[in-house]
């Protein structure tokens, strides 16, 4: 197992968390911002000097990539990577829809055949979102969606589908399907990240440092919403 330094800022909420051995031992969350520029750098010191203080070695530090706000993910990357190279520990980055699955899974009870559809809030009906199974095997890619009454009307007529994140209550009087399913108070937050990171160290998934950049300016800046038929 390894000791993880998780870094989240993809949307308003800005925390910052510590893994070891599988499980979370350190996290702080703001859920008053955006403010990332003046407590992420606060949040990261005070949870390297937890892990020093308990002469625990760092092995990696992850980092919650988008799609989310290009603000907060510049700040949370360009931290990372600095983190990366004056400690010389690997990169990890997670997809941020990824991450909002995770209290999901590990906290509901959901069918066996119930698909998961995280929303991250664009502007007036455009989310980022994608869909996935409980195995978080990708049923349809991240994109950037216009919400209507036949969004996902497919996968609604076939599943269950889970709908959450703060793109997710816009939504709600559009998709009334029987089988849409609503949860509150889900965010993505580093706190939720260890899973997903430990996952990656075992498979030896790490980025370039130098090259490395968040999804949302490599491939969502440029492109516009669809709407979903």
């Amino acid at each position: 197992m390894s000791c993880i330094l998780h870094i989240e800022t993809s949307t308003e909420v800005c925390s910052v968390a510590v893994s070891q051995d599988g499980a979370c031992i350190y996290s702080k969350e703001d859920f008053e911002g955006p403010s990332h520029a003046v407590v992420l750098g606060v949040y990261v010191d005070e949870a390297l000097s937890f892990i020093n203080s308990h002469a625990i070695p760092l092995d990696a530090v992850a980092v919650s990539c988008g799609p989310g706000s290009y603000t907060g993910l510049r700040i949370g990357v360009s931290m990372a990577k600095g983190v990366c190279y004056g400690m010389g520990v690997p990169l990890i980055g997670l997809p941020t829809l990824e991450v909002m699955c995770v209290p999901i899974l590990l906290r509901e009870e959901l069918p066996g055949d119930a698909l998961l559809c995280p929303m991250i809030d664009a502007r007036r009906m455009e989310v980022y979102a994608a869909v996935y199974d409980r195995a978080l095997r990708v049923q349809r890619p991240i994109s950037a969606d216009v919400i209507d009454e036949g969004s996902y009307a497919g996968f609604l007529a076939e599943h269950p589908v889970y709908f959450f994140g703060n793109g997710s209550g816009k939504c709600r009087e559009k998709i009334t399907h029987p089988n849409a399913r609503f949860i509150e108070g889900i965010h993505p937050l580093a706190k939720w990240m260890f899973p997903l990171a430990e996952k990656a160290v075992a498979r030896e998934e790490f980025k370039d440092v130098a090259y490395f950049e968040p999804f949302y300016l490599k491939e969502f800046v440029a492109s516009k919403p669809k709407k979903l038929l």
